[in-house]
């Protein structure tokens, strides 16, 4: 893919849908705007076509092991996780498994999770450990990597018990998610992140819990699970339940090289698709059918407002609770409502804004390039004070498993996650049928997919 890197629209190229601008929707906001959403890149990427064997060769899977998923900052899990000294998690990412836990001291240390003896995993659970002892010879390592013994080490004068440390690997923290990245050299995660730690100052998502956490293995390559939480392109065809009250052809998207991007879909507000929607339908749809707002027991909309600015209210009402403020009394109807999906490369998305937020992350069924791992997680912020509740553990879906069957997902959220499901071995498999070998992308609503393949094409070059 050719690797353009330009933000400004060529002269012929129509940068952004031609209905009513995201931008000018905030125009109408009664509380001040935030920065960060003012924010518009209006980014043109280039109208190249993406070659199918991107998402079917082995031999490109290789190469995103060796020189992205070696070499990135990932997230792992929340610092809440790990609260004690001696907390352990296990991540796994391809053929690669990373320790992370606390040492005595309440520092955070990562580590490669494999015994410097026989190379046998030193730890297959999550949980709390003394000490990392091999299951196999007893060759045991403290918390904070410095070896130990092992039984009959008369016999091994040849180890240098001084430099037998286990190799650590960086970790850092943003957002109150650990992060970790193989390559001792890369770059810090602030450095990273880009904009994202000043954009996100004002939603504080390191005040959240993770309230809901569901994993589904999929049966398709993880970049066609993840490009379709990168546009809203899709949402006229395949959730269609949700245009009444979902503006997607005028979404924002923004890109941040190289390694941040943005779409912001307004909440609401009917799409661009559809006419003669009155508020009182837009409502009746969001209240019957979106899984982040806060469902009154009277959803009529009151004479001389909006349906947004009525669905504002009530979810400043409903979610002031979580917070340390009053949000009517500062946070945009945006804020409120909308769908402020940031990513972070290469599998990490986390939305914004002061309702309960969504994240998502995905990542490749261990060596397999043809399956991957689809996690959901919902984070609900909390007040300064108050107890915090504790994070839930990952709830596993079966085969059959429909992400609609997760209680905690319920049915409007969870058939939102089926439909784009029922795509994915279908692109996967159609894939292997076209005549040219490649995929069309919209210069518009699928820039962020370009902006992900051009970072991707980096990284595989060596230019990251």
């Amino acid at each position: 893919m050719n690797n353009k890197t330009s933000t400004s629209s060529a002269p012929e190229i129509l940068a952004r849908s031609p209905g009513r601008s995201y931008q000018a929707l905030l125009d109408t906001e009664e509380n001040p705007v935030p920065d960060c959403l003012r924010e518009n890149t209006n980014p043109y990427l280039g109208s190249e076509n993406l070659s199918v064997e991107r998402y079917l060769s082995r031999e490109f899977h290789d190469k995103e092991v060796e020189h992205v998923w070696k070499r990135t900052w990932q997230a792992v899990c929340r610092e809440t996780e790990v609260p004690e000294p001696g907390d352990t998690f296990v991540y796994d990412i391809t053929r690669f498994s990373i320790i992370v836990t606390r040492d005595e001291s309440g520092a955070l240390r990562a580590y490669r999770n494999a015994c410097l003896h026989r190379g046998r995993q030193l730890v297959d659970d999550n949980g709390n450990y003394d000490n990392f002892r091999c299951p196999y010879h007893a060759f045991t390592w403290e918390l904070d990597g410095s070896f130990q013994g092992a039984p009959c080490g008369w016999d091994f004068p040849h180890v240098d018990k001084a430099n037998f440390d286990l190799p650590g690997v960086l970790v850092d923290t943003w957002g109150g998610w650990v992060f970790i990245n193989m390559d001792r050299n890369a770059q810090p995660l602030k450095d990273y992140l880009g904009v994202l730690p000043k954009h996100f100052e004002r939603w504080k998502p390191e005040n959240a819990y993770k309230m809901i956490h569901v994993e589904k293995v999929i049966p398709c390559n993880w970049k066609v699970g993840w490009e379709a939480f990168i546009e809203s392109y899709h949402a006229v065809a395949t959730h269609p339940q949700i245009l009444n009250y979902t503006d997607d052809a005028d979404s924002q998207y923004d890109v941040w090289q190289p390694h941040i991007s943005r779409t912001i879909t307004a909440l609401g507000v009917p799409s661009f698709h559809l006419t003669d929607i009155s508020d009182q339908d837009v409502a009746d749809s969001m209240f019957g059918v979106s899984a982040m707002v806060a469902r009154p027991t009277e959803a009529q909309v009151p004479e001389g407002m909006t349906a947004r600015e009525y669905i504002g209210q009530r979810n400043a009402e409903e979610f002031s609770a979580n917070h340390d403020e009053d949000l009517a009394s500062f946070a945009t109807n945006s804020e409120r409502m909308d769908s402020i999906l940031y990513s972070i490369f290469p599998n990490f998305a986390p939305w914004a804004g002061f309702h309960p937020n969504i994240t998502y992350r995905f990542r490749p069924n261990g060596d397999d390039h043809t399956t991957a791992l689809m996690e959901v997680m919902v984070l609900c912020q909390l007040p300064s004070t108050g107890e915090r509740p504790a994070d839930v553990p990952v709830r596993r879906l079966g085969e059959d498993e429909l992400f609609s069957e997760a209680p905690e997902l319920g049915v409007a959220l969870g058939t939102i996650f089926d439909q784009d499901l029922f795509n994915m071995p279908k692109i996967q498999k159609g894939m292997h049928n076209g005549e040219s070998g490649e995929l069309v992308l919209a210069n518009y609503h699928e820039v962020r997919i370009r902006h992900f393949h051009q970072t991707l094409d980096k990284y595989i070059n060596g230019d990251l």
